[in-house]
């Protein structure tokens, strides 16, 4: 896991690298990147190499990058970036031929949808979404809203749905709160969605000027989908 042994994470992971049938392509914004604190380098940790490939950058060009292209046009390729567009992802699985890629952008919602709608490449394959009600358990992060997910809790939810065992989630979710729990015994703090300090009146910053972003807030506030 790359950390001091104090709080290393390696008794946590899988002894070997889990068997799945699923690759995947995490779209890593360079941002996340030079975070101290990333789910990625985990996620990375859980699968064998060939199934979980990071490419990092703003732009993906079908000249720089010709293998994600062909892996875009690839009929049996998936994104996962929710949507009026995205398709339930437990509806997908249960087609005949199982989708054999998935796309996962990495990086804040801002960060995520800026990828998204400036490379015409990431619009080729299907789009699926995570129906699920489940809160994070990167607790040390803040999120949008309580059903926010980090890129590992995607990725796991996302396989355990595809490769039909949902033993995986509980696997690869196991390192992630060692983390959590590791940084809370040395001083971090609990983070609460903007939702929960929203609507419970604990959001200490200032409201945004920008109407778009404070419309947005106003949003998390009254549980409309944004």
């Amino acid at each position: 896991c790359s950390r001091p042994q104090k709080v290393c994470l390696c008794p946590f992971l899988p002894v070997h690298p889990l068997k799945v049938s699923t690759c995947l392509y995490i779209i890593q914004h360079p941002a996340e990147e030079s975070r101290v604190l990333r789910t990625v380098p985990l996620l990375a940790a859980c699968l064998p190499p060939d199934k979980c490939k990071v490419l990092i950058g703003r732009r993906f060009s079908e000249d720089r990058y010709p293998e994600l292209a062909t892996v875009c046009r690839n009929p049996n390729t998936l994104i996962l970036y929710p949507g009026a567009e995205a398709t339930n992802l437990e509806e997908v699985a249960l087609m005949p031929s199982s989708p054999s890629v998935m796309i996962i952008i990495d990086g804040t919602w801002s960060q995520a949808k800026d990828i998204f709608y400036k490379n015409s490449l990431f619009r080729l394959p299907k789009q699926v979404q995570l129906k699920t009600s489940i809160s994070s358990q990167y607790v040390i992060r803040t999120q949008p809203t309580n059903t926010c997910l980090s890129t590992l809790e995607c990725a796991a939810v996302a396989l355990s749905i595809m490769e039909k065992n949902k033993s995986i989630q509980e696997t690869m979710l196991r390192p992630l709160q060692a983390l959590c729990s590791f940084q809370l015994q040395h001083g971090a703090q609990i983070h609460h969605s903007k939702e929960h300090l929203l609507k419970n009146g604990l959001y200490d910053k200032p409201m945004p000027k920008n109407k778009r972003k404070l419309r947005r807030m106003e949003l998390l506030v009254t549980n409309v989908k944004i």
